[in-house]
């Protein structure tokens, strides 16, 4: 039985700059950090006392006797990659789907390392996000970037390059102290709205036409928040004031992004005291992150007292093996 553990990420700077129509032609960037919220994939080899060969359970159960009957496109996608059959598969999360978070690519990267484990092979975090982003974007066919793959693979506080065809992981190099004060003064709040990334992806994709300008400012900013973070003598307030930048741009980037009743929310938090935030994701739903200052986060926390608060701790080490316990499986012929 092998059991891994894959943390969700929350991408600060640059989101939108890391899909492959975009950093093509025009470079990307991204700052992102994971969190020590986490999805749980379970693997094992179905024992042959039943009348199907693989079991699924997630957000719904599947029972079939055959890779090509599954339902869920990923699993059944990385099932014929990796060429997996007989399976009891089960999923499990300490946060909602479909949220803003990165949750599919981190079990698309969880389950791939899964499969690896159980096949008694090691394999490295690049390799872990190449392939889950072939499995999502080529094989699966969903809209989106690239940066949620490689937040779940590696984990940590980075900016994530893209370039031509390829990427690069740079870690953000700051003291232990101003990375905890930076983690303090974040908030993160659950709307209680949940959206399919790549349905927002498409819609903003269709609406974008003539939002290239945002999209590099957005890639600018994330020069401005490195700096803030890694110059000690930066005040850290700045980096909230650029995730209200980055917001009410990333905004003007398609209808799709915000609502109504987010746009409350988002300026009720102002009101109440914090220099900034952004609903993390593509939009339409999920979590919103705030920038608040110790002394403003009871008066936040009043003010939005509806919605859900969730306290985190930022993690360094992205997708892990936490059990593994090999087993003989010998293929039926």
């Amino acid at each position: 039985m092998i059991i891994t553990q894959t943390p969700f990420r929350m991408s600060f700077f640059g989101g939108g700059t890391d899909i492959e129509s975009f950093f093509r032609e025009n470079r990307g960037s991204v700052l992102s950090s994971t969190f020590d919220k986490y999805c749980y994939v379970t693997v094992r080899h179905l024992p042959r006392f039943f009348d199907y060969s693989t079991d699924l359970t997630y957000s719904k159960s599947e029972r079939v006797n055959s890779v090509d009957e599954i339902e869920h496109p990923a699993i059944r996608n990385a099932m014929k990659m990796l060429d997996m059959h007989e399976l009891r598969l089960t999923y499990d999360a300490d946060l909602p789907a479909r949220s803003g978070l990165g949750t599919s690519s981190s079990f698309a990267v969880g389950m791939l390392n899964a499969f690896y484990a159980l096949k008694g092979r090691y394999v490295d975090k690049k390799r872990l996000a190449d392939e889950a982003i072939y499995l999502e974007r080529t094989l699966c066919n969903e809209s989106g970037g690239w940066q949620d793959q490689i937040a779940a693979a590696y984990g940590g506080l980075n900016r994530i390059n893209f370039i031509d065809n390829e990427y690069e992981v740079m870690p953000v190099i700051i003291s232990p102290e101003r990375k905890q004060q930076l983690n303090r003064n974040l908030m993160l709040f659950f709307t209680g709205f949940t959206r399919f990334s790549s349905v927002v992806q498409r819609a903003i994709a269709m609406d974008k036409r003539d939002k290239f300008a945002q999209l590099k400012e957005m890639h600018r900013l994330v020069d401005d928040a490195e700096t803030v973070l890694t110059d000690s003598h930066s005040n850290l307030d700045e980096f909230g004031r650029l995730l209200d930048h980055t917001w009410r741009l990333k905004r003007q980037v398609g209808a799709a992004v915000s609502t109504e009743s987010i746009d409350g929310l988002y300026e009720r938090g102002i009101k109440a005291g914090a220099i900034g935030g952004k609903l993390l994701g593509a939009g339409g739903g999920g979590f919103l992150l705030f920038y608040v200052p110790q002394e403003y986060q009871e008066a936040v926390r009043a003010e939005l007292s509806e919605l859900l608060y969730i306290p985190f701790k930022f993690e360094n080490k992205g997708t892990q093996v936490i059990h593994y316990t090999p087993e003989t499986y010998v293929p039926k012929e």
